[in-house]
């Protein structure tokens, strides 16, 4: 049996799942997972110099904020747009396998009736 929950996020879903699957939103909506993973790259990046000098000697000879920042840019946008669309994924398996377990109901009420 299908239960209230499981109704009510296939209503959502059914409302939402267009707006769901925009790119642009998912980039946008993502944006904080994808800082998630570049906070940390950059703290272990610019913390360098206090724990290996010699690391941090090289880096900064060869080291160039523009590259920095565009790597720092596709990693957030790489990294939010991945967990958006699986996240999309996710929510559109369930709402497929809610609407199977729904007919299949449907039609087994159907058959006791007759």
């Amino acid at each position: 049996m299908i239960t209230e929950s499981e109704k009510r996020f296939i209503t959502y879903w059914e409302a939402n799942r267009v707006k769901e699957k925009n790119s642009v939103r998912q980039l946008f909506v993502g944006i904080p997972i994808g800082m998630l993973f570049a906070i940390p790259i950059l703290v272990v990046l610019f913390s360098g110099k206090h724990w290996y000098k010699r690391a941090d000697a090289v880096a900064q000879t060869k080291f160039s904020p523009l590259v920095l920042i565009i790597a720092v840019i596709l990693i957030v946008a790489f990294m939010a747009m991945f967990y958006k669309r699986y996240q999309w994924d996710q929510h559109e398996q369930q709402y497929l396998e809610f609407k199977a377990k729904e007919k299949k109901e449907s039609l087994t009420s159907d058959e006791m009736q007759r």
